[in-house]
């Protein structure tokens, strides 16, 4: 999924008022199984409650009100939709896995995810990412074992480095032109703190990248991928949320909900300008 144009470039009060009426009202709508709607007379009576708006500027706020509800309500719509039909379970996932291998014949070796025992399997998310790179970029075009931090350098000289290791680098970890992450928890039980820290890892990389691009002048698109039909859509719809609001404030440039790993990834790296 790319952003909507229509909320790109939101101001930092259209957004500090769509998170904080989220978080008030709640994400998701209780025994529905669904991402909530709502109304504008919803949000200002929870503003009015938490003494965030002024009466005196009422027509600005009942504007800015209505822009948000439009928004908040674009998203709930797209996430129940649209983004709950594509996510995969294991089993799904470990097809699509075995299909994208038998006609892309890899070179590189997968990897496996890190569970033991009877859990044990590759990382199907990351494989499929790895397999349809290879088939556009070939072997050597991207790095997707990054076990070192990506750096940014000018006439070889250091000019920053980002906090964390990256999944994915085009075309390598040094100066890259694309980077990426994934987060797939196939076979998980429980919405674990970790996944959770998994959505605030990305907006960091997010700020790191807008810090880069600001500073030192470098384009470097940012791509999340995301899997698993328990882990997301049954326990973490509200991080759903989240992510489609780092995609709109410009910290990720594209985000791979399950099966769009199928059908956009190729179409994603065919579009970068290499």
């Amino acid at each position: 999924m790319k952003p909507d144009p229509r909320f790109l470039g939101r101001s930092l009060r259209f957004w500090g008022n769509a998170k904080f009426l989220s978080e008030q009202i709640g994400y998701s709508q209780r025994g529905t199984g669904q991402v909530r709607r709502y109304t504008a007379d919803q949000a200002r009576k929870v503003l009015v409650k938490s003494d965030l708006f002024a009466h005196s500027r009422r027509k600005a706020n009942d504007e800015l009100i209505d822009e948000v509800i439009e928004y908040l309500n674009w998203r709930a719509d797209v996430l129940n939709q649209e983004v709950a039909s594509l996510f995969m379970d294991r089993d799904q996932a470990a097809a699509a896995f075995e299909a994208v291998r038998s006609r892309t014949g890899r070179t590189k070796s997968s990897a496996m995810n890190k569970q033991k025992g009877e859990k044990k399997h590759p990382a199907y998310l990351a494989g499929l990412v790895g397999m349809i790179a290879e088939s556009v970029l070939g072997p050597t075009g991207f790095i997707d074992d990054a076990r070192r931090l990506s750096v940014l350098t000018r006439d070889n000289i250091l000019e920053g480095v980002f906090s964390r290791r990256f999944d994915g680098a085009i075309p390598d970890t040094k100066n890259p032109r694309a980077v990426w992450e994934i987060k797939e928890y196939y076979g998980t039980k429980t919405f674990g703190s970790r996944v959770a820290d998994g959505v605030y890892e990305t907006l960091l990389d997010g700020y790191e990248i807008e810090s880069a691009r600001r500073e030192l002048g470098v384009e470097i698109a940012h791509f999340l991928f995301i899997d698993d039909r328990f882990t997301w859509w049954k326990c973490g719809r509200s991080y759903l949320c989240r992510m489609i609001d780092m995609l709109h404030t410009g910290h990720v440039d594209q985000i791979f909900f399950g099966r769009e790993v199928l059908t956009e990834w190729e179409k994603a790296l065919r579009d970068l300008d290499l």
